[in-house]
């Protein structure tokens, strides 16, 4: 009679592989509780002025790079999920005089503002601040009659309407002082026989620092057909030469012996 009892102590790669996932996580949350961990990172900043009197002529930064330090968590939490960390605010006191960043308020700025991580030194080694007063312009718009290309016959029956007849140009002052005072508005469309009623763009004011109330305009005016010729205008007569006058001789006495 054969008494051995089976062997049940066979290999199962599932409890195998569970150990080693549950040593994994183990390792990885305790060296995430370490400190000392250091990291390069991009801070979100957004700068606070008075901007009803001041404008940037040059985009500001939207990040800042630095150097900080703290424990796993806290630098997984910035490195991962960025869009979770509010911008730090700097302040711009004055915009006309201030050229640079200044490295220690920013860095004061961001040890407030970032309570779990230590900022170690600002990366960026230069970021530029160009800022110019705010002005406002209000620019007249003018037709351009003179330049509407009519088909033969057919002429203009009525006042060319411009909607608006005026806009207002937002922007540095270094630009908008030397914005003239009227645009032209040119009507594109060849060869017109009927009615003209379309929106046309103002391509002039466009540059990324000036903002119009509006870059477009309505510009509408009736066409009528002609019943007859208009009468050819006579061109200027031509100046007629004055004949030079004709000097009389002098007479000359003669002298007596």
């Amino acid at each position: 009679m054969n008494t051995h009892t089976p062997d049940n102590r066979t290999f199962q790669p599932t409890k195998v592989l569970l150990c080693l996932v549950a040593a994994t996580l183990f390792w990885i949350l305790n060296a995430l509780n370490k400190q000392g961990y250091t990291m390069n990172v991009d801070y979100p900043i957004q700068f606070v002025y008075d901007d009803s009197l001041f404008i940037p002529t040059s985009p500001l930064p939207r990040t800042v790079r630095v150097n900080v330090s703290s424990d796993g968590w806290g630098l997984l939490r910035h490195s991962w999920l960025p869009f979770q960390v509010d911008p730090v605010n700097y302040v711009v006191r004055n915009p006309l005089r201030a050229s640079v960043i200044n490295p220690s308020s920013i860095t004061a700025a961001l040890t407030e503002h970032t309570k779990k991580l230590r900022v170690n030194y600002i990366l960026t080694d230069r970021l530029d601040l160009d800022f110019d007063r705010r002005m406002t312009k209000t620019i007249q718009l003018v037709a351009d009659s003179t330049h509407i290309d009519l088909a033969p016959r057919f002429a203009v029956t009525s006042v060319i309407n411009l909607t608006p007849r005026t806009i207002e140009i937002d922007g540095p002052t270094s630009l908008v002082r030397g914005l003239p005072d009227s645009i032209l508005v040119r009507i594109p469309r060849k060869r017109i026989t009927e009615n003209y009623d379309e929106e046309l763009p103002l391509n002039q004011l466009r540059h990324p620092l000036l903002h119009p109330s509006t870059d477009r305009v309505a510009v509408s005016f009736e066409v009528g057909e002609l019943l007859s010729p208009l009468p050819a205008t006579p061109p200027p007569p031509a100046p007629v030469e004055k004949p030079a006058p004709v000097k009389e001789p002098v007479p000359v006495k003669k002298k007596q012996r």
